[in-house]
């Protein structure tokens, strides 16, 4: 079996990065993707997003929170059809995304049900949440380019089946909640050991979702697709990190609601 297909033998969890995603691409001479340029659009999308993300936390706006959600959910269909507009698209992607997770990381901050308190009493559970994801994302990148995690078919299989049961999972909580009901596990402010015990799954998932994204984009680097693919691999890691850091808030918030 050639290189290429043990790298694409099975797709990544990640929706913005399938089998399909590279495909029609004719090799070329010229400047093409790599997995650090990748990382270095990734590092600017993120920052985009950290200083969006501070305006509304820090203003305590959280009217952006559903504006910023719905325009980064068309923002982000264009770019998986529109490709080549990466290198905008994804920026403003990455603009929106910070406006509505400033508004919800505001909540988390502040809300009284978590902390069991009005004001800031739990405003410490938001850097903590920022630099956790940062730490796991360096992290994982430094152990998938030393190779101390090797990315075989069943480390794929298994992790891009635990991501499809836990889509089940939000779809299945998502239409209970559609008829008044309430799937606990996933309320933030369920401190009780089988809720975190979940979170922790789900945290776990997420974060060696990355690992797939970094052995996809190195498979599409190998190939040679054009360079402005390196602002289409970093929507696909933006996707994946900002599942990442609001699972994390959530997890956080459970164990503050223990206090």
């Amino acid at each position: 079996m050639s290189k290429n297909n043990n790298h694409l033998s099975f797709r990544s969890g990640n929706p913005a990065l399938n089998s399909k995603t590279f495909e029609n691409f004719s090799v070329t001479q010229e400047k093409t993707m790599t997995l650090q340029g990748t990382v270095n659009k990734t590092i600017i999308s993120l920052m985009i997003l950290v200083v969006c993300g501070g305006f509304t936390y820090h203003s305590g706006n959280m009217n952006w929170v559903w504006p910023g959600f719905i325009g980064g959910f068309i923002v982000a269909l264009i770019t998986v059809f529109k490709k080549e507009w990466s290198p905008i698209t994804v920026p403003i992607y990455a603009v929106l995304e910070g406006l509505a997770l400033g508004g919800i990381s505001y909540w988390y901050a502040t809300s009284e049900y978590i902390s069991g308190t009005v004001g800031s009493g739990n405003s410490g559970i938001v850097p903590t949440a920022i630099l956790l994801t940062v730490g796991i994302f360096f992290s994982l990148l430094f152990a998938y380019k030393t190779r101390l995690i090797k990315v075989t078919q069943n480390f794929k299989l298994g992790v891009f089946a635990a991501t499809g049961g836990i889509a089940i999972f939000y779809l299945v909580s998502w239409i209970v909640s559609m008829f008044g009901g309430h799937v606990s596990v996933l309320d933030p402010t369920n401190g009780g050991m089988m809720s975190i015990g979940i979170s922790l799954f789900i945290v776990v998932i997420a974060s060696l979702n990355l690992v797939l994204d970094f052995d996809f984009i190195e498979e599409a680097s190998e190939k040679g697709v054009p360079k402005y693919m390196e602002w289409y691999g970093a929507f696909g890691l933006l996707v994946t990190l900002v599942w990442l850091y609001l699972e994390i808030l959530r997890l956080l918030a459970k164990l503050n609601s223990r206090d």
